[in-house]
């Protein structure tokens, strides 16, 4: 099958390579749509440590069942799906009690196991989820990035009429505001682009620069309380830190945004008791795709207009330009016509 594979840091070509057979409880997938994430590019410059090389990259997919292995019920030939990535190992103390996406031998499609930045992907069955009737596989490609956003507003319990701050408005932080205005938040996105907090705001939240004023304007904004929930996007450290000053007592707050291996934060021992705040990590999503389909599907989520289209065997220019100029798309999904 062609592919685009990674043979080192900044080295990726369109090559050959042998296609996937479904094993036991395996489907085969044909891919037709793989977004690019911030993980993906990670790769592609040498940063993530989990990946090795030659790697196939992409793990927001969505294709067509090309073929089912044995012991798999309930996937047709042909149906359109999407492909969750995070492959737990059901053993570990994690998948016991639910949270296979903190697996302690996790396999990552795209990562350390072949992507979907192919022809063809493998997953597990239980990895496999339909698609609505009439989403288009670009726009279904969108699941994974918005079951992030599920999760984190799961985690952070967003309820109606609450005053929700995210900060960052990357991909990530545009399925947040999607997903916690369609819980009935009212929304506030942070960020340090223009050109970002204006495509925020045409999603429908209200925006500030975080700048060194954030702070002040946040308790403005809240009658001098700070926000009931507040969302990390950034991978800041600092963003991190501030979120202490940014939450209301008794709110809570969750940090989605990933810092390098080593990398420590610093917070006010007294204000964790002071305000009886609510500190959580949220990692990528378990049980959240069939949510974010849904969502999708309803039309209540806006934010993959972003998406530019491009040739999958053009992934290699389209790498290297996304890394000498980050701001030359707001988000690619390669496509395979």
């Amino acid at each position: 099958m062609k592919a685009a594979i990674i043979d080192a840091p900044r080295r990726m070509r369109v090559g050959e390579c042998n296609a996937p057979e479904p094993g036991r409880g395996e489907v085969v997938v044909r891919v037709r749509a793989a977004g690019i994430c911030a993980g993906d590019l990670y790769i592609y410059v040498g940063k993530n440590p989990y990946a090795n090389y030659p790697r196939i990259a992409g793990h927001e997919i969505c294709g067509t069942v090309e073929k089912v292995g044995p012991e798999v019920s309930g996937i047709s030939q042909g149906s359109v799906v999407v492909v969750e990535p995070f492959i737990g190992c059901g053993k570990c103390y994690p998948c016991r009690v639910g949270k296979s996406n903190c697996c302690a031998n996790l396999g990552l499609i795209g990562t350390n196991l072949p992507g979907g930045y192919a022809e063809f992907v493998v997953a597990p069955a239980r990895n496999i989820h339909p698609v609505p009737a009439g989403l288009p596989p670009v726009i279904a490609s969108f699941a994974e990035p918005l079951a992030i956003g599920v999760q984190a507003c799961r985690r952070a319990e967003v309820k109606p009429g609450e005053d929700v701050l995210i900060l960052g408005c990357g991909p990530i932080g545009l399925a947040l505001i999607e997903v916690a205005k369609a819980r009935g938040a009212r929304v506030v996105a942070a960020d340090v682009s223009e050109s970002r907090l204006a495509f925020a705001r045409t999603l429908g939240a209200e925006v500030l620069k975080a700048d060194k004023e954030l702070t002040r304007k946040v308790l403005e904004q809240t009658n001098g309380e700070g926000a009931a929930v507040v969302i990390e996007a950034t991978g800041n450290p600092e963003a991190m830190e501030q979120t202490v000053e940014l939450v209301a007592s008794g709110g809570r707050i969750v940090i989605v945004g990933l810092v390098r291996k080593g990398v420590n934060i610093s917070i006010p021992g007294l204000d964790i008791t002071r305000k009886e705040m609510t500190l959580l990590g949220s990692r990528a999503s378990v049980n959240c795709f069939p949510e974010a389909l849904q969502l999708l599907a309803s039309g209540k989520i806006q934010y993959p207009k972003v998406a530019t289209q491009l040739s999958m065997w053009e992934a290699p220019a389209v790498f290297e330009k996304l890394v000498n100029d980050p701001a030359s798309m707001h988000k690619g999904v390669l496509v395979i016509d």
